[in-house]
């Protein structure tokens, strides 16, 4: 079943909304809510628009859609189509109701009031028998959803050792980035001192050859 849904911004991860839980399901996906945080963090605009990510006995399923991220943590067991075909509605409905004001959100959660929605479409889908004997949702699925085949899945763990690959190189990147203005300083002075040494002794008989000429004619 469906057991809880957060929305994000996806170029900053802005929490814009995110469904009510009651205390047990708070405390039974604390650490999922986490992950779902890391998440945001990690997708960029390579990022597939639609992935699952296995965790545990529960399945993240995330969908992109006009710069807002849609996530939904159900139960592993739950059908990634009735996962997907939830998501689909909750990105029509706040397009259509807070779309243009994405960009401008500047606090978290500044769309509370979705929840209203969420709440009742989650209801719809939380038990997977009953939402699939649903004509209606079944029409969507078949109308709407893409093969469920061609929607990624990975893991946790995968997310969370590319993500420390990620950190890693970047820091080497700075790492190289210093040590090379450090070699091109060095190299300019080396490449200094060495004209120096070249020329210099050709000024020194320059200096003198002008002021032998200027002492024999003044």
């Amino acid at each position: 079943m469906v057991r809880s849904t957060i929305i994000a911004r996806a170029n900053d991860a802005l929490p814009l909304a995110a469904s009510v839980d009651d205390e047990q399901t708070e405390q039974a996906l604390q650490e999922h809510k986490q992950q779902s945080k890391l998440i945001f963090r990690r997708i960029g605009t390579n990022s597939e628009p639609r992935c699952s990510i296995e965790s545990g006995q529960y399945t993240l399923h995330y969908l992109i859609a006009d710069n807002v991220i849609f996530l939904t943590i159900a139960d592993k067991s739950y059908p990634r189509k009735l996962a997907f075909s939830y998501l689909d509605e909750l990105s029509k409905e706040f397009g259509t109701t807070y779309g243009s004001k994405v960009e401008s959100a500047r606090k978290p959660y500044a769309f509370v009031g979705f929840d209203t929605f969420m709440s009742k479409t989650a209801r719809l889908y939380r038990d997977s028998r009953t939402a699939a004997a649903s004509s209606n949702a079944l029409d969507r699925m078949n109308d709407d959803l893409q093969d469920v085949t061609r929607i990624m899945t990975k893991n946790m763990e995968e997310l969370l050792w590319r993500g420390d690959s990620l950190d890693k190189m970047s820091h080497l990147s700075t790492s190289l980035r210093t040590e090379s203005e450090k070699y091109r300083r060095a190299a300019k002075n080396i490449n200094f001192h060495a004209m120096l040494r070249q020329y210099a002794p050709l000024g020194g008989v320059a200096l003198i050859v002008i002021f032998f000429l200027w002492w024999r004619f003044w």
